[in-house]
């Protein structure tokens, strides 16, 4: 099968296509014929050597994959072949970026009638980190404003629309062009600001008359998380969720005190290993995008050995809604 690898961490050339043994499955796995799969900015990370966990060479990435199962692997009881299912993929034999990969029945989740593979491989890793940023590290109560950054990208338009649905009192995106503010205005947002601007840190303070953001959203790193940190309102929240820019930030956390205010992290893997976090959450997303009451965006499907370049306009800030790769 093709597969895309990386051997050493790098910018988006050190890509390649290769030819590879399709996997087996195994006790309670299944192979997936793949047809959609999520390109994530963890993807992004994992190529450059600076994801949160350790990356073991050769790599292939991707998490997200949405497909028909191909075989059934021993002790499987809950799916078929031919079932449509979408997953995230993550252990040692795993292939995202690829034809074929294996997963573990129980991480499985049936794609609904009516949505269609594309749509599905937009679900589980920005759907699931969407709401548990907002609602399990965030802790949004109805009422309260919430500043979503990025907010044209894939986690972004889950956020809003899931912000709405908790019953936030105001949201307020950002985003790097008009074209995208106006995106983020379309899927709920009240408010949009460009943070590419001097002084957007003012602009979203004065937007909450003055008083700042109860939950901030930031993936960013670097200066966008100080001046995101100058948004809160007392006993304000901000989850830290990637740092796109590769630059860390340098944080005193005495800062925090005088407004009671509180800077956390949110990785999706904790929430996996959680089966009441996660099920019950998906449960509740994939009933959203039944009643239609949230829209999937795709902002761009791309053929499987076009990977390099999909990652170049993903880190350019030439992309919105999600992007898919096919194989």
């Amino acid at each position: 099968m093709k597969a895309i690898q990386f051997k050493e961490f790098g910018g988006p050339e050190v890509l390649e296509l290769i030819d590879m043994e399709t996997p087996e499955p195994g006790e309670q796995e299944v192979l997936i014929k793949t047809i959609a799969i999520g390109v994530n900015y963890a993807d992004t990370a994992r190529r450059e050597g600076q994801y949160v966990v350790e990356t073991n060479l050769p790599y292939i990435p991707g998490s997200e994959v949405a497909g028909v199962i191909e075989k059934v692997g021993p002790g499987v009881q809950r799916y078929k072949e031919g079932d449509r299912v979408v997953t995230l993929v993550g252990n040692e034999r795993a292939t995202g970026y690829a034809e074929y990969t294996v997963a573990d029945e129980r991480g499985l989740i049936p794609i609904p009638d009516g949505v269609d593979e594309n749509h599905a491989a937009a679900i589980p890793l920005q759907g699931l980190s969407a709401y548990h940023i907002i609602k399990t590290m965030g802790r949004l109560e109805k009422g309260e404003t919430i500043l979503i950054h990025a907010a044209a990208g894939g986690v972004g338009l889950f956020a809003i629309q899931l912000a709405k649905l908790f019953g936030a009192g105001k949201v307020i995106g950002t985003a790097s062009s008009a074209e995208k503010r106006a995106l983020a205005k379309e899927y709920g947002a009240d408010e949009v600001v460009d943070y590419t601007k001097e002084g957007w840190e003012k602009e979203v303070r004065k937007l909450n008359d003055g008083r700042g953001v109860d939950v901030a959203l930031e993936m960013a790193g670097g200066d966008i998380f100080h001046k995101t940190l100058d948004c809160l309102a007392s006993f304000g929240r901000l989850v830290i969720y990637g740092v796109a820019s590769g630059e860390e930030p340098h944080f005193y956390p005495s800062r925090l005190m005088a407004k009671n205010q509180t800077v956390t992290g949110f990785f999706l893997p904790q929430i996996m290993k959680k089966p009441d976090l996660f099920l019950d959450s998906l449960k509740e997303i994939l009933a959203y995008i039944e009643a239609g009451q949230i829209k999937l965006e795709i902002g761009g499907v791309f053929s499987l050995e076009d990977a390099a370049e999909v990652h170049r306009k993903l880190q350019g800030r030439q992309t919105k809604g999600k992007l898919i790769l096919k194989p």
